[in-house]
């Protein structure tokens, strides 16, 4: 399964693509995460349906110096054999 997430709040310069890098590693999940010019993030990944919700979770979380005040999620096309790695970008 492929998402891709577009997290709002003070999300940028708190270690946040760090946080999210660390989690979807450790739950199997491939893809990246990256800032955007409007002070978002951006993390699109692919990986076990039953592992998504499980970041989902941690993303709308986000560590002890983020304040997430949104989460929007969409459903991609497959990114199927596009990285064997979780990548901040």
């Amino acid at each position: 399964m492929t998402a891709r997430f577009v997290v709002f709040g003070m999300v940028q310069g708190v270690g946040f693509r760090w946080y999210v890098a660390r989690h979807a590693r450790a739950i199997g999940l491939t893809g990246y995460a990256r800032n955007l010019p409007d002070g978002s993030v951006e993390v699109v990944v692919d990986g076990p349906e039953e592992s998504v919700p499980e970041l989902e979770r941690l993303l709308r979380t986000g560590p002890a110096n983020a304040r997430v005040e949104r989460v929007e999620r969409t459903h991609e096309p497959a990114l199927a054999g596009t990285g064997k790695s979780f990548d901040v970008l």
